[in-house]
């Protein structure tokens, strides 16, 4: 990590990520990402979509997303080779920070059940399972 830094993704990166995703993330029972959806993202709040790079290379995102009331968190991977190196709590604490400067005041993740691995890193970042909420969803056609 010898140059690491956090920051928004620019615009000319989105294929780059969509392309990250398709090895570093968790992609089962999710919608499909595509360019018109990420680009729709960066158009809304262009600094909701955090990169990790280092040097030329993207090895970590996370979505920061801001509504003006709730901190939404998705799509936190990290390179497979990277892992355990710091880097997700880096992009975690990177999005906390900007959720904070926003006025937030509770951040919530979106972390699959079964994905076992993500809730070692979510867990050490004191994120916890809230029981008392369950998460309903309609997939909306066009």
């Amino acid at each position: 990590m010898v140059d690491l830094s956090i920051r928004a993704a620019q615009a000319h990166e989105l294929p780059a990520i969509l392309e990250f995703w398709q090895f570093a993330a968790e992609n089962e029972n999710r919608p499909a990402d595509t360019p018109g959806a990420l680009a729709a993202l960066r158009l809304r709040d262009s600094d909701a979509l955090l990169v990790a790079v280092d040097g030329m290379d993207i090895v970590g995102t996370i979505i920061a997303g801001w509504d003006g009331w709730r901190c939404h968190l998705y799509r936190l991977a990290v390179a497979p080779g990277r892992r355990r190196a710091g880097i997700g709590r880096r992009l975690i604490a990177a999005a906390e920070e900007r959720f904070r400067a926003l006025g937030g005041t509770r951040a919530d993740a979106m972390v699959l059940d079964g994905n076992e691995q993500a809730h070692l890193i979510w867990a050490a970042a004191g994120y916890a399972r809230q029981d008392e909420w369950s998460r309903w969803v309609k997939p909306l056609s066009h």
